[in-house]
């Protein structure tokens, strides 16, 4: 059986790696993750938000809906709040100083973007399967072997070297760490990238 990889599409722009690790650093020296209250399995730092409305990256806000099936009825049921996610165009002043904000400035201007968020996945962790509105975009900054996105019943490891992937979220899908480290993506929606 051959894997077929469509959902996970390579694109033609790369970024300096060091340079966005160091850009991490800064970050996580100003603020820490956010995510839901009582959600110990998600972690984001926003670098987007609806202008002049810091609470657009708050709390459910910081993950956004998505679909799962959470038990063993196998019945769908959607989580969180639903986002506008074109809103999300004003980049965070306290972070305009980081390379982040180049990154931001050349993604703007080849993709449509919605939220752009720095997400942190712990060791030895795993996201639910589920699916969301749109595909994602997918920097990866720090990761390791036993870091694994899964869509469909492909996985694919990211490496973090600068290259920047487009995934299928639309399909059911889940990202694992099985490292020991903290595995770290700059992750945008995409809002007019179409998969076959």
């Amino acid at each position: 059986m051959t894997l077929d990889f469509q959902d996970f599409q390579k694109q033609d722009v790369n970024f300096d790696i060091k340079e966005l690790q160091k850009a991490y650093n800064e970050i996580v020296k100003i603020k820490n993750f956010d995510g839901p209250e009582g959600i110990t399995n998600f972690g984001a730092i926003s670098l987007t938000q609806i202008p002049g409305d810091p609470e657009s990256i708050k709390g459910h806000k910081a993950r956004g809906v998505f679909w799962t099936y959470p038990d063993s009825s196998g019945k769908e049921q959607i989580r969180d709040e639903k986002i506008n996610e074109s809103a999300y165009s004003e980049f965070i002043d306290d972070y305009k100083k980081t390379y982040f904000k180049e990154v931001f400035d050349v993604l703007s201007s080849k993709y449509k973007l919605g939220r752009i968020r720095i997400l942190l996945k712990q060791p030895r962790s795993t996201l639910s399967w589920h699916r969301d509105p749109e595909p994602r975009l997918h920097i990866p900054i720090i990761t390791n072997p036993g870091c694994h996105m899964v869509i469909d019943n492909v996985a694919k490891h990211l490496p973090a070297d600068g290259s920047v992937w487009i995934t299928n979220n639309t399909k059911y899908h889940n990202a694992f760490n099985g490292g020991e480290e903290n595995r770290i993506h700059l992750v945008a929606c995409v809002l007019d990238h179409k998969f076959n």
